[in-house]
């Protein structure tokens, strides 16, 4: 069971509150509007908001804990200390993310906060079986996936490219986006020469630069460097 932590309310996205949708889909709740409980002016994601209870906190685990017999994860968790105090509520693991950058802004991409969570549960006595830590946001490659379970991730969330593959070819996108991922997987692996998932480890990847947020471009510079670029007939 997954519960949302990083949500008490849902962010500032004003795209959505430019389009103020509020046809199909966002007054499945009647007449809440004419009440006053509701504010549909700003579109659908504010008005998702008002039905959020803020007032979600540590002393509410062990009710979770109590009515359900399976396993509780918070997700949502953003630094070390949140997921000790996790380990140490008895929970059974904790999902790395800043839902997808769409909440706060600037804050820390979940593999970036990876390390750190885990030195944090490393110094609380927190063995790797004892307590699952998974990542999500920004995984569109197997080698993404390579990345942080040599961090330590368990396993990580995939959001983006299954909306995309659904809504471009349906189920038949989704098989071929997890294969596309496994394919990918395997390579990488091969090529890291590492076996096996539990062969996998922090030396295979390079932290130093990690919170830098530099990303480089590719160029092809066989093409922009070798040879004269193409240019339309009335430019010659």
């Amino acid at each position: 069971l997954f519960v949302t932590v990083d949500a008490p309310q849902l962010g500032r996205r004003e795209k959505d509150m430019r389009q103020k949708f509020t046809q199909q889909g966002s007054d499945v709740q009647g007449d809440d509007e004419d009440e006053g409980g509701v504010d549909r002016s700003q579109g659908a994601t504010r008005a998702i908001s008002s039905y959020i209870d803020p007032g979600l906190n540590w002393d509410d685990v062990p009710w979770l804990k109590k009515i359900t017999k399976m396993k509780v994860l918070l997700k949502g968790v953003q630094c070390g200390e949140d997921a000790v105090a996790a380990y140490k509520a008895g929970l059974s693991g904790c999902v790395l993310s800043n839902h997808g950058g769409r909440q706060l802004d600037t804050c820390r991409p979940g593999i970036e906060v990876l390390p750190e969570v885990m030195e944090a549960l490393k110094e609380a006595g927190c063995g790797k079986d004892d307590f699952a830590v998974f990542v999500d946001g920004g995984i569109r490659r197997g080698g993404d996936i390579f990345k942080a379970v040599a961090l330590g991730a368990q396993a990580v969330g995939v959001g983006r490219p299954v909306l995309y593959s659904l809504a471009s070819y349906g189920q038949n996108g989704i098989v071929r986006m997890v294969h596309m991922l496994q394919d990918e997987l395997q390579m990488v692996m091969r090529l890291a020469g590492t076996p096996s998932i539990s062969s996998i480890t922090e030396k295979h990847v390079l932290t130093t630069n990690l919170a830098d947020h530099i990303v480089p471009l590719p160029v092809d510079n066989l093409t922009a460097r070798t040879y004269q670029a193409l240019e339309p007939a009335a430019k010659l």
